[in-house]
């Protein structure tokens, strides 16, 4: 476990040398809060506590997803660009025959990511939401922390989604058209544009039940602590479980392109 938080620490300083890039990200995101906020704050106006939020939530909402947009890749991002293109090259090889497990390799370095980007490019934007807002914060510690082992599992849960985009990459040798599925997948159904509990009828008890609203309608959720007891324990559940699924899912993939690299190379 020591090889994989040193690689975890390493994306954590590789992101942080990308100062100016960095700042553009949280200027974007700061921009792009205050058009989000000020139109659920016309449209809360129209329809008081919609989806069951007030405006102070509904606006609490809109920094919450510009603060983890880039944390849990909501668009997609980080790693999956770089490992297809070290499968289209066949330097995957090289990978495949190292003494380190490629899943959880790539798992640590985009944990390391996660953290700067929750750090580097989300505090600040919803720190100056705070300021320009009123939000709807938790005053008790203990939620805090429940938001943050929400947000560390949809990471978990948003990783092994692209970690499976990357891997289609071994039959298609090209994953820009399956990214750019997940891509608008994780738009739609993470709650990046609405929150899911406004979605109508059978539409919104799907969208719930996908993965992609681990990312962040269910961390939003418990921030504002509609997740509590066992309800919570549910909610980290239903988290857990896709994780696994959809790690397990990858680990199978990847055994079964390994056999294919071995064959091909032998």
């Amino acid at each position: 476990m020591r090889l994989y938080a040193v690689v975890a620490a390493g994306a954590f300083r590789r992101y942080a040398t990308y100062r100016v890039a960095t700042f553009a990200g949280v200027f974007t995101n700061t921009v792009f809060g205050f058009i989000l906020a000020y139109a659920y704050t016309a449209l809360w106006d129209e329809r008081p506590q919609l989806g069951g939020y007030d405006l102070s939530q509904a606006v609490t909402y809109v920094w919450l997803g510009q603060a983890l947009l880039m944390t849990c890749a909501m668009m997609g991002g980080g790693f999956e660009d770089e490992l297809v293109e070290r499968i289209r090259t066949g330097d995957i090889a090289v990978d495949l025959y190292r003494p380190a497990d490629l899943q959880l390799w790539w798992l640590a370095g985009d944990l390391g990511r996660a953290a700067f980007h929750l750090l580097g490019r989300g505090i600040v934007p919803m720190a100056l939401g705070a300021f320009a807002f009123e939000l709807a914060l938790p005053a008790d510690p203990l939620t805090w922390l429940a938001f943050l082992v929400a947000v560390a599992l949809g990471v978990v849960v948003s990783f092994a989604i692209r970690f499976l985009v990357a891997l289609s990459a071994f039959w298609l040798m090209d994953g820009a058209g399956v990214a750019q599925m997940a891509m608008l997948a994780g738009m739609f159904f993470s709650g990046l544009l609405l929150p899911l509990n406004l979605f109508p009828g059978v539409l919104g008890e799907v969208a719930r039940a996908l993965p992609w609203s681990s990312l962040l309608q269910i961390p939003a959720d418990v921030f504002f602590g509609k997740h509590t007891g066992w309800d919570l324990a549910g909610a980290y559940a239903f988290q857990a479980g896709w994780a696994l699924a959809l790690l397990a899912t990858g680990r199978l993939l990847q055994s079964v392109a390994t056999r294919r690299v071995v064959v091909q190379g032998g």
